[in-house]
């Protein structure tokens, strides 16, 4: 009773219809808009593969992959590390202070923090680490406008 209400409003399926069958078809040469599909598979209508987020450059993929390696080690031995261990252990592996970022390992009230992140930044990237109870993920986003990889002041 719903739907048959709710067509009725919208003028129904007829009319789906009708304006489908309104809209003018695509003439010989014209360009098609591609539909979303997966990276790497070709859209209905296109002419090739459609083009996936750019790759890393290599300075970038190695920075990933140091800063991944350093939070693992922290990580096995201190599943919820505080702000200083998580320093200690980047510019341990090479990372500049400058370049680092690290979140509060505490809240303003004095409560652990469910995780803690570190931003390094690599050109027109930040390497992105997350310690979460021992558990470590990166990624690679773009820096932000400020510059910086996070959000806000270091207070």
């Amino acid at each position: 009773m719903l739907a048959l209400s709710l067509a009725a409003c919208t003028g129904g399926p007829s009319d789906v219809a009708a304006t489908a069958a309104a809209t003018p078809s695509e003439s010989p040469g014209t360009a098609t808009q591609p539909d979303a599909t997966a990276p790497g598979t070709t859209a209905p209508g296109a002419a090739g593969p459609v083009a996936a987020a750019p790759a890393e450059d290599d300075a970038t993929a190695l920075l990933k992959q140091r800063v991944s390696d350093a939070l693992s080690r922290l990580a096995s031995g201190t599943p919820k590390p505080a702000t200083a261990q998580v320093t200690d252990a980047l510019t341990g592996a090479g990372v500049a202070p400058a370049a680092l970022e690290v979140s509060a390992s505490r809240t303003p009230t004095g409560l652990e923090a469910d995780a803690i992140e570190a931003g390094v930044l690599q050109g027109r990237d930040c390497v992105i680490g997350q310690v979460r109870d021992g558990s470590v993920t990166v990624t690679v986003l773009p820096v932000l406008a400020s510059g910086k990889c996070f959000v806000g002041s270091a207070a």
